[in-house]
């Protein structure tokens, strides 16, 4: 996500970062290398040259800081803007203060208007504490309702289902039947099109008149760019948008619907959707975004992705075995699990500042899957005790993973670097020297 902006931004602003002063011209050049970057990443044009011309203004009027150089002055200019650009403060769902607030789901067939639903119904009954309800409106493709009720007994909501024509009365008996039940968040899914149409908005404007609804989110697939930016606009002329979500982010290298969308539409991009799982949803805060394409990082999403995922008692638990060197290869698998629940390690280094430097480090993401598979290929006891697998038995677990011997002995030599370095903090707590450093 965002990967080739960050590679332009960051060319771009090599040179103004070493500067002794910020002078018109280095602004100029470094502000042509910035549209051009916005522009490769798919920006809309517009949106490019309003950016450019006001972070010049503000750049060449701001109030120079003898304790700040100039460069860093200059890009602390760009990421204000940035986040400007972007929506400024992060806005959340609107909850009504009594009764329940109501969603409806907009937006063209194939933009994740389904998957979005279920992800935000779990996101709601995580985060919030609220008690969600799903309801299947889009009658135009049968497979939405049956995707819709497997993900809801995925995250344990209910799903509102009715085989008829009308999508209208679908939603009414499907409000009435959410009241019975006493959720008090209700997320409509609707029907798309491959394109806008005139009957796709009279059948959003007759569910949106029944339900009344507190949001109307416009679901946008991210990586079709501009295509993203004018259907949005397109729908917002017949719906009272509220809010944008953009889908497949992940997928999306240049990012260029994200910056264009929010300033084209004048509506807030309130999610952001960062892999298939149901999970891999984010709130779109735009002061941690702008520092994340300025390769900053962003470590408060970091951090509160690992609190979302990461068991407490269990990290507690781990931790202590490790201190006390009881810690198994049972164990080690167990964190690893925790690690891949947060989501790609590719998107977890973006969100550590200065890990985009680490250029020449490239993240692979099978290997966590086949350090598994060898474990997995283990007995009990050889979890439990790994100084008991000889060269027969590391042959063994090398074929039952399908990976070679090699791997299987550089995991057993790292777990055992590992135990053994905790082994000497341990010691070192106790306020004994380890073996080897007297």
């Amino acid at each position: 996500m965002f990967e080739q902006l960050q590679d332009r931004l960051a060319r771009a602003l090599k040179n103004i970062k070493g500067q002794g002063k910020i002078s018109e011209v280095n602004i100029e050049d470094a502000m042509r290398d910035v549209r051009r970057a916005l522009l490769e990443a798919d920006v809309n044009f517009k949106v490019a040259r309003d950016f450019v011309k006001q972070v010049k203004e503000k750049a060449q009027g701001g109030l120079v800081l003898t304790s700040v150089k100039p460069g860093q002055q200059f890009i602390k200019i760009l990421q204000d803007e940035l986040t400007e650009f972007l929506g400024g403060d992060q806005q959340g769902i609107r909850f009504n203060s009594s009764g329940q607030t109501v969603i409806v789901m907009a937006g063209l067939q194939g933009s994740g208007k389904t998957t979005s639903s279920a992800k935000i119904a779990r996101f709601l009954k995580i985060r919030h504490n609220k008690k969600p309800f799903l309801i299947a409106a889009d009658l135009q493709r049968p497979a939405a309702m049956d995707q819709l009720e497997v993900l809801g007994r995925q995250i344990n909501v209910p799903v509102y289902v009715e085989r008829i024509s009308d999508p209208a009365q679908v939603v009414k008996n499907g409000l009435s039947r959410s009241k019975e039940l006493q959720c008090d968040v209700v997320i409509i899914d609707t029907a798309g099109r491959l394109h806008v149409d005139d009957g796709l908005m009279d059948e959003l404007k007759q569910i949106i008149h029944v339900a009344n609804p507190t949001e109307i989110f416009f679901v946008a697939d991210g990586m079709t760019g501009q295509d993203a930016v004018n259907s949005s606009m397109a729908f917002s002329q017949t719906a009272d948008l509220s809010g944008i979500i953009l889908t497949k982010m992940d997928g999306d290298a240049r990012g260029g619907a994200a910056l264009s969308i929010r300033k084209i539409t004048g509506q807030p991009v309130k999610f952001i959707g960062t892999g298939e799982g149901i999970e891999a949803i984010e709130i779109f805060h735009p002061d941690r975004l702008s520092k994340r394409i300025l390769g900053m990082g962003d470590i408060v999403t970091f951090v509160e992705k690992a609190q979302s995922v990461i068991d407490e008692k269990e990290a507690e638990r781990l931790q202590k075995r490790l201190v006390s060197n009881t810690f198994t290869l049972e164990d080690f698998k167990s964190q690893l699990k925790q690690i891949q629940s947060m989501g790609p390690l590719s998107q977890m280094m973006n969100m550590i500042p200065g890990a985009g430097k680490l250029k020449g480090m490239k993240v692979d993401e099978k290997q966590l899957v086949w350090v598994e598979a060898i474990i997995n290929s283990m007995t009990v006891d050889e979890r439990k005790k790994p100084e008991i697998i000889n060269g027969s038995r590391r042959k063994r677990i090398a074929r039952g993973a399908g990976r070679p011997v090699f791997e299987v002995n550089q995991l057993l030599k790292q777990f055992s670097q590992m135990k053994k370095m905790m082994r000497n903090m341990g010691n070192m707590k106790k306020g004994r020297i380890p073996f080897g450093l007297n």
